[in-house]
């Protein structure tokens, strides 16, 4: 047997070897092939149709729902208003939570694995852009339908990295180029992340306004009454005053971004743009549901001081937890209350709300010292 395949292993090295002085090819040389990863991409930005648009509209929305599952156990767990026991991660009740000499690693998937998925998100968009403007320039998107795009494709971009800087905060976010896939930019300071994306809705918001009446390209049942230009700016304008509070831009905010928004009193708190899940094929089920009285391998579990601070008759608490019928615990912490937030597998989650608009409001009012306002100011406001 030996023999035999030390024979065979010759002759194909023989025949190699004649393949090669036959035709002259280095097999060795990759420098001149074809890059198989990129050809696709440069379909799409060289030679789009308005069919590729409304597929990477499609992908970037869908893509905004990827890791929201990490991003909201992160932001949970720091801000103590959820524990996520589960043995197989010590890391969520160690690191997230600072146990012992424990501390945040930003090497780890609960910051590499969000952050990736926002800047999926981004560069998708700045794909979106490119081909729009091929289109544009060869004559198949009109102006309006351009900025249409452009509209559209800036907001997200916005928004995600606005998650992003949520996750790093005072270190920054890093800026995507928008025309070089293959590289990064430079990583910028807090104050400079959110005058970026401050910038890009406002930019975004310049666009829609030159948008026409309707979009060049479908939206899902989570952007329903705002898919088209002018409604969805109501939606940029809402995430732009979201911007102006963290930048301490009490004016601005009232002033300017929340009076564009859809904020109004008179309608339901629940009323905003949302992720939305499904059973179907190839779609995503809601990755923060889970059931509120799961056992021990796996529970997703309010902070118990999140119940024991609430007002009297204060309603969240009977849509937003459960009481379980055995306390969860582990890692010497405890919990009698499963989260119930999300009640089934397929229930919307919100990227903004008219409750946070609302909220915005009352916190811009308050830090100008003019709370007042409150009960002075036109009620659809």
């Amino acid at each position: 047997m030996k023999y035999l395949k030390n024979n065979f292993l010759s002759y194909v090295a023989l025949i190699c070897a004649i393949v090669v002085l036959s035709t002259g090819c280095d097999i060795l040389s990759i420098e001149d092939r074809s890059d198989p990863n990129n050809s696709e991409l440069n379909q799409i930005i060289n030679n789009p149709t308005p069919s590729d648009i409304n597929t990477l509209v499609t992908g970037t929305e869908s893509g905004l729902r990827e890791e929201l599952r990490i991003y909201h156990i992160n932001v949970g767990m720091i801000g103590r208003e959820m524990y996520r026991f589960l043995a197989a991660e010590p890391r969520n009740t160690a690191d997230l939570l600072g146990k012992g000499n424990s501390q945040l690693d930003a090497g780890s998937f609960y910051i590499t694995r969000p952050w990736a998925s926002c800047y999926s998100v981004i560069r998708n968009s700045n794909i979106l852009i490119q081909a729009a403007k091929t289109l544009n320039e060869d004559g198949v998107f009109t102006d309006e339908e351009y900025n249409g795009v452009l509209g559209f494709a800036k907001t997200m971009k916005a928004y995600q990295y606005l998650m992003a800087l949520t996750l790093t905060n005072e270190n920054g976010i890093r800026i995507q180029p928008e025309e070089d896939f293959s590289s990064t930019g430079d990583v910028l300071s807090k104050a400079d992340s959110e005058d970026l994306i401050a910038t890009l809705l406002d930019e975004a918001a310049t666009n829609l306004d030159d948008a026409g009446d309707n979009f060049a390209f479908s939206l899902s049942s989570g952007f329903e009454s705002f898919n088209t230009p002018e409604t969805f700016r109501e939606f940029n304008r809402a995430l732009r005053a979201r911007v102006a509070v963290y930048q301490e831009d009490w004016i601005g905010a009232l002033d300017d971004y929340l009076p564009e928004s859809f904020i109004n009193v008179n309608a339901p708190l629940g009323m905003g743009v949302y992720h939305v899940y499904s059973t179907a094929n190839n779609d995503m089920l809601n990755p923060v549901f889970s059931d509120p009285q799961a056992g021990s391998g796996d529970s997703w579990v309010a902070h118990n001081s999140w119940v024991d601070d609430a007002e009297n008759n204060d309603e969240r608490i009977d849509v937003k937890v459960v009481l379980r019928d055995e306390a969860a615990s582990l890692d010497g912490l405890s919990s009698d209350y499963g989260l119930f937030v999300y009640q089934n597998q397929t229930a919307p989650m919100p990227i903004i709300r008219n409750a946070e608009l609302i909220l915005i409001r009352a916190e811009a009012l308050a830090q100008r010292n003019n709370a007042g306002d409150l009960v002075s100011l036109p009620l659809n406001y």
